[in-house]
């Protein structure tokens, strides 16, 4: 199989296993592989590309910045503030706030370049001490705050399952997020969470029944 073939796979997925297809995006998480791989992905139809690591992202952004096929890069990893005016010029979308400071410290940058970044709050839902993440009261304790940023835009909530054998526990902890921002949407928000980052390469097909809009795979496309 090669790589248009695993994303058609993907794509596949997508439209069976989820119950609203059409709001959903694959991420296709490109830290380990190089240009040329990319530009097969990029062929292959999937236009959003993920990266965790600022000095990768930018070195590969500028070598693809003029590429004919039209893509967007999502930084999908544990995002140092000293970083962030690195990736503010051309980020699309940040997946990993997990703190207050680094909104700040986003907003700030967004705002020396005239943009609105859109992020994603990545929630601790499964309390893995190695995972980054808001503990969710400390986020509900940060709302007011994150809301007076002008320069960013919360459109929804990540979280990153454990690896486990117990498919009911991660499905449960999707489902939560689910609950999670329908909540949220209700009391804070007014509807305009709309994404729910979860799921990868061992779990997208869980992630896709409980409502994922964003999935981020990686080593299912290039195997």
């Amino acid at each position: 199989m090669g790589i248009s073939e695993n994303i058609n796979d993907i794509l596949l997925d997508i439209k069976k296993l989820s119950p609203d297809p059409e709001k959903v995006n694959l991420v296709a998480v490109t830290k380990y592989v190089d240009i040329e791989t990319i530009k097969e992905v990029l062929k292959g139809g999937a236009h959003i590309l993920g990266e965790n690591k600022v000095q990768v992202l930018t070195k590969k952004y500028e070598e693809l910045s003029s590429y004919s096929i039209n893509h967007k890069w999502h930084f999908i990893g544990n995002l140092q503030k000293n970083k962030v005016k690195y990736i503010a010029r051309f980020i699309d979308m940040i997946h990993s706030i997990n703190k207050l400071s680094l909104a700040e410290e986003i907003n700030k940058r967004a705002k020396e370049h005239n943009r609105v970044i859109e992020v994603l709050i990545e929630i601790n839902l499964f309390q893995e001490d190695s995972k980054e993440g808001y503990d969710y009261q400390d986020f509900l304790n940060d709302i007011p705050a994150l809301l007076s940023l002008e320069n960013i835009k919360i459109k929804g909530l990540m979280t990153m399952a454990p690896y486990t054998d117990n498919e009911d526990f991660i499905r449960n902890g999707f489902k939560k997020l689910r609950e999670l921002k329908d909540e949220l949407n209700i009391l804070y928000f007014n509807d305009s969470l709309t994404e729910l980052s979860m799921g990868m390469s061992n779990d997208y097909k869980l992630a896709l029944e409980e409502g994922a809009t964003l999935i981020r795979v990686g080593s299912k496309i290039f195997e």
